[in-house]
């Protein structure tokens, strides 16, 4: 032990001497613990190759597309996304993609995120129809060039729903239901059901968690058709009582996640008649929340286990390399305000925080999730570094679960961001589970996320270098007795995770020089 202090000392004199050009970076690993939920690493439609890597936790079922889903006929209509285009599949089995994703999901060893529709209609049949045809609407603004359905037996074209001088037009209610059938709390019920006599109940391996729509804020855009008014307070909480406690009644085990909508939205007007003057000024968000909270008292059982944001960020004024890696300042920083027109007329999203002090404030405990989110082109090495950064901050933030929309492919360079978080050295070695202080003196050009690693209490580091120019960084280290040596992972741009030469550690820290736009993963153990 004498020897191990002579030769920390020794080290400590000599990093004295080295020039630092980067920020401080600090681990106290006694403070701030949390657990760190594994499903934060969640993707939607993940390639399987990547998922069976990484070990994908959580594989989300959903978007659009799904708000329509009728389970009966294992078909759905895709708005106004793809001219309402309905059915079309040729040998429809009840609910047979979600089941096959579902399967695929468990032979890797993860779960699934499942979307349940709440609107007013699904689709009803399997066969390919649309909400707008010609022959029934006339000329419209656009019709799809590619798919000409048959409608009442004729060959027609799928319009958008537009006339030529692009008004929307409104259906009546025979025309709704001549492509869909009223969705009801029962006819979800009778899925979950039928996904527990399949895959047993969520405490069983089951289908653990699942999201009650996608985006209804966004019901009179994308299904404008069926649902072309704004949506209501009341709608929006009374949708989430029935078709939540369906789910609860078909399966007590597992979690229900809403309302899967917008910032923008999360404390608008609402509806007209529905909306904050009728409600005592509480924007959707809080009186959502509030609401869910009286269920609860009421009832004595809670409905919502996920209070659920999707985010993409809108692009900010001269959008470049640096204004991307520093936009990720949005989900947590209080002091950073975009430079676009939101940032102008409404300030710092600051959007984790911000949606937890509402949960705290209506309905604590419930956990907060962003199960739909995409942050640019994942297919570069921006992407990937990007990625990276996201994903620390979320662990960081305590999100209980996310999900990227539009995921790598396992050959793309955002792979390389959950690579390093899940498997950076291709052995299944993984970020630790337990969050531990770790802070920068420059979060937005040199951020570190930190966290203990329960098999063997190794303290791993993601250090993420977003500046143009090398950064030499001094460390930090306080409770925690590391090795003399820490091994070290990065990737830097190119075609996927390398391992480097160990690092050398002191009780009190280390010093390293990280690469320009690079991503460092440092394993930390503990001396024997």
């Amino acid at each position: 032990m004498i020897a191990y202090v002579i030769e920390d000392a020794m080290i400590i004199s000599l990093l004295a001497l080295i020039p630092v050009s980067g920020p401080l970076l600090s681990v106290d690993a006694a403070a701030d613990h949390h657990p760190i939920s594994p499903l934060i690493y969640g993707m939607a439609y993940a390639d399987p190759a990547l998922a069976k890597e990484i070990r994908l936790p959580l594989n989300r079922w959903g978007g659009d597309g799904t708000t329509r889903y009728n389970w009966q006929v294992d078909s759905t209509n895709a708005g106004d996304d793809w001219f309402f285009m309905a059915g079309g599949k040729d040998h429809p089995t009840p609910s047979g993609e979600p089941d096959a994703w579902v399967t695929t999901a468990k032979s890797i060893g993860g779960t699934v995120l499942l979307t349940i529709p709440f609107i007013d209609y699904v689709n009803k049949a399997t066969t390919q129809d649309c909400t707008f045809p010609v022959s029934i609407f006339g000329p419209q603004q656009k019709t799809n060039p590619y798919v000409h359905p048959v409608v009442d037996g004729k060959v027609t074209d799928a319009g958008n729903g537009r006339t030529a001088d692009g008004k929307p037009i409104v259906l009546t209610k025979s025309q709704i239901l001549r492509v869909h059938t009223p969705n009801t709390p029962a006819l979800q019920k009778a899925w979950v059901a039928h996904l527990v006599s399949k895959f047993g109940p969520a405490a069983s391996g089951g289908v653990p968690i699942y999201e009650l729509d996608n985006e209804p804020d966004g019901w009179n855009n994308t299904h404008r058709d069926i649902h072309p008014g704004n949506l209501g307070h009341d709608e929006l909480v009374n949708k989430t009582e029935s078709y939540g406690a369906a789910v609860k009644e078909a399966d007590p085990t597992a979690a229900v996640l809403g309302p899967g909508g917008f910032l923008l939205h999360y404390q608008n007007e609402g509806a007209p008649g529905d909306g904050k003057a009728e409600h005592g000024g509480l924007g959707q968000a809080s009186y959502f929340l509030q609401q869910m909270a009286a269920y609860e008292k009421a009832h004595g059982k809670r409905l919502l286990d996920y209070f659920d944001e999707h985010y993409y960020p809108v692009t900010q004024d001269g959008s470049n390399d640096e204004i991307v890696l520093e936009s990720t300042r949005s989900l947590w920083d209080p002091s950073y305000v975009e430079k676009n027109w939101y940032g102008k007329y409404n300030g710092a999203i600051n959007l984790i925080p911000s949606f937890r002090k509402w949960v705290q404030t209506y309905y604590p405990g419930t956990k907060l999730s962003i199960s739909e989110y995409g942050w640019g082109d994942v297919k570069t090495p921006l992407g990937a570094l990007v990625q990276t950064d996201i994903l620390g901050i979320f662990a960081r933030e305590g999100l209980g679960l996310a999900c990227l929309f539009g995921p790598p492919k396992a050959t793309e360079a955002g792979a390389n961001a959950f690579r390093l978080f899940r498997n950076y050295d291709g052995k299944g070695s993984a970020f630790g589970e337990n969050w531990v202080r770790s802070e920068s003196a420059a979060q937005g050009a040199v951020a570190i996320y930190g966290a203990e690693r329960k098999a063997d209490g190794a303290l791993t580091l993601v250090v993420v270098n977003k500046s143009k120019e090398p950064q030499s960084c001094r460390l930090a280290l306080a409770n925690f007795s590391p090795a003399p040596k820490a091994a070290v992972f990065r990737y830097d741009g190119g075609t996927g995770i390398s391992a480097l030469p160990d690092q050398t550690v002191t009780a009190s820290g280390f010093f390293a020089t990280y690469p320009p736009r690079s991503a460092t993963m440092i394993v930390l153990a503990r001396r024997g």
